[in-house]
């Protein structure tokens, strides 16, 4: 006898979410030749001033390899600049290039727009609502939730 499944599927509503989200973003990073991608590790250096590739991974929800292939990118076209760090070569800081952030104070005022729009349509209540419910399934990775036993 087949088994269904009584919950909605949460991931797959929160993936549809993000893209519904998401599709008001687009048309500004594609004018100005951004990717989603490239946007998120220009955020989060916005927001955290340097970090090291994988603080950036876990950040922006990157794997390690499509970061490394990223930065590359970013770094060839100036948007981001990587130094080493003193007394360990194996380990670097990226941060914003002074190009990066000339990008940055143009798309983030548009963003901004965006977001007040987005906040008009749904309403405040709700996008206050929506940042608490998220942070706490984002907390859940640091509570005991018990586990199915597997047979």
């Amino acid at each position: 006898m087949k088994h269904h499944i009584t919950y909605p599927n949460l991931p797959q509503r929160m993936l549809k979410a993000r893209d519904s989200l998401m599709s008001h973003f687009r048309p500004i990073l594609n004018h100005f030749g951004v990717t989603e991608q490239q946007w998120r590790i220009l955020r989060a250096l916005d927001e955290h001033g340097q970090m090291e590739p994988r603080e950036l991974c876990d950040m922006c929800q990157i794997s390690s390899p499509s970061m490394a292939g990223i930065l590359s990118r970013m770094e060839e076209v100036e948007l981001i600049e990587r130094d080493g760090i003193p007394g360990d070569q194996r380990r670097v800081i990226v941060h914003l290039s002074r190009k990066g952030t000339r990008l940055l104070s143009k798309i983030g005022p548009l963003i901004d727009k965006q977001y007040s729009y987005l906040e008009q349509a749904c309403g405040k209540q709700i996008f206050t609502d929506l940042f608490a419910v998220l942070d706490k399934f984002i907390d859940l990775k640091n509570r005991p939730v018990k586990q199915v036993d597997l047979p």
